[in-house]
């Protein structure tokens, strides 16, 4: 015997598949992406898996997680590679001292990019 919930899914165009005497509906994800996600898309997973548990379920369900993920990368990746030369040259790090001081160079560019990378993470990995 049908339920009301049975008779509202088959108006809406559900349909079912009999198992071991049970009507199981025929429910499908829509299809996704298979983007490969890098190292900011990853975090940004990690964060709303944890904390915006509805966002994730919502991009999940609807097929849009991976090309969210990679949209997130993207944007991310992009960002550093303007941030990281816009500090260095603020704060006068060039190819004269990497020639002439090699290790306080790599200190600095190090310090750069841990810098640009906290940019990245408040502004677009952790929203």
């Amino acid at each position: 015997m049908k339920k009301n919930f049975e008779f509202l899914y088959e108006i809406l165009g559900g349909t079912y598949r009999e198992e071991n005497g049970h009507l199981i509906p025929n429910v499908t994800l829509p299809e996704q992406t298979d983007y490969q996600i890098g190292k900011y898309g990853r975090m940004h997973l990690d964060y709303i898996k944890n904390h915006r548990r509805g966002r994730y379920t919502t991009l999940l369900t609807e097929g849009e997680l991976n090309a969210h993920l990679h949209e997130i990368d993207l944007e991310a990746n992009k960002m550093l590679e303007t941030i990281i030369p816009r500090l260095a040259a603020e704060r006068g790090i060039d190819e004269n001292l990497k020639a002439c001081d090699m290790l306080r160079w790599v200190a600095e560019m190090n310090s750069i990019k841990a810098s640009a990378e906290e940019i990245i993470l408040r502004e677009v990995v952790l929203v």
